[in-house]
């Protein structure tokens, strides 16, 4: 391939992905600016290593899975080690009643929060699935585990967060309150 269709074929990916590629590092990375610069480097690695893509699966689950492996490498830095995750982002609905915005706001804050402390083996799928609607499959894909061990740990995390969220009386066992 050569250069200028290189060139187009990264900025179309760019624009089809990007944005999911930046929210599933932020999941992992809890920093708007280190998600930013993960994506970045995959994008970059992408880009070098185009010609190794053996179309096996998507690019979309191919870079997914770039991400997910970056984020790993991220955890293992000196980097992670000596800073602070920050707050979550927030997700405005503009649709809806500031009130309505407001407590939806603090709902999907408290389900985030309960997220975002599970193991990471559980807060992966569960973002995955719910947040980036990717299926079963290709979350399996992705993680490079079994169609049935993502099953497991989606029941689990599920589980794990309406324990959360129970305790936090946002949560009776059914519905949140």
């Amino acid at each position: 391939m050569e250069k200028q269709q290189r060139d187009i074929h990264l900025r179309e990916v760019m624009d089809l992905y990007g944005h999911y590629l930046l929210r599933l590092a932020y999941t992992y990375v809890k920093s708007k600016e280190r998600a930013e610069d993960i994506v970045q480097e995959v994008f970059i690695r992408y880009y070098i290593h185009m010609e190794q893509f053996e179309g096996r699966s998507s690019v979309k689950t191919y870079l997914y899975r770039m991400v997910v492996n970056e984020c790993h490498n991220y955890f293992k830095s000196w980097a992670y080690r000596k800073t602070e995750l920050t707050s979550l982002f927030k997700k405005q609905e503009a649709s809806i009643s500031v009130e309505s915005q407001i407590l939806k706001q603090e709902e999907m804050d408290v389900i985030a929060h309960s997220i975002t402390t599970l193991e990471t083996k559980y807060r992966e799928v569960l973002w995955l699935y719910y947040y980036d609607e990717l299926s079963i499959t290709e979350i399996a894909s992705i993680l490079q585990c079994s169609i049935n061990t993502v099953k497991t740990r989606l029941a689990r995390g599920r589980k794990r967060v309406g324990i959360q969220l129970e305790k936090e009386g946002f949560y009776n066992g059914n519905e949140f309150t």
